[in-house]
């Protein structure tokens, strides 16, 4: 998150790797303009808050309560402070926006790693990453296509969701140990 931001040329416009990403995604789908926003609807709030929501359901309905608060509440912490201080700090912008690092990227991702994160089984976590894989890069490609993000905006939402949404479940899952222990 704090390397991508270095290639950035002074404008903050896209970098060499940004264009060459984008001038082969346009000129493979172009011509099927529907296929873009198919492949970005998994970032769209209508797809991640239900995925939210999901993964709390399902460590609620395990009782482990503390595990689907964290599922609720970090995705949301992270996405405040990307828009309220990474996005600022970056002043990376697109359009009529701050586009680095992505929001619908940062939602997404934390959302998955939160779950992940979270799940005291493998099979879940492996999943949820291998998921997140596949769906990832359709993202991205459905992003640059609709001219919502470059790539690097994504690359870097991806990080800062990652490094957010860890750096909140260490300090969360200590004490939720703690507490276990003495109680």
């Amino acid at each position: 998150m704090c390397v991508v931001p270095q290639f950035f040329p002074a404008d903050g416009g896209a970098t060499g790797l940004d264009r060459a990403v984008a001038e082969h995604i346009h000129a493979a789908l172009d011509g099927h303009p529907w296929t873009y926003r198919l492949l970005v609807s998994p970032s769209n709030a209508y797809a991640v808050v239900p995925l939210l929501l999901a993964g709390a359901g399902w460590f609620a309905s395990r009782r482990e309560w503390w595990q689907a608060a964290f599922v609720i509440v970090a995705p949301e912490v992270a996405m405040l402070i990307n828009s309220l201080v990474l996005k600022p700090a970056w002043d990376r912008p697109l359009h009529s926006y701050l586009a680095y690092p992505s929001g619908h990227t940062v939602h997404l991702v934390a959302v998955v790693t939160a779950v992940a994160l979270a799940s005291g089984s493998t099979r879940v976590r492996v999943t949820a990453v291998a998921v997140a894989a596949v769906v990832l890069p359709a993202v991205t490609i459905g992003m640059v296509g609709l001219g919502y993000h470059h790539p690097t905006d994504v690359i870097g939402g991806t990080a800062a969701a990652v490094a957010l949404v860890t750096a909140m479940y260490l300090p969360v899952r200590s004490y939720a140990v703690t507490v276990a222990r003495t109680g």
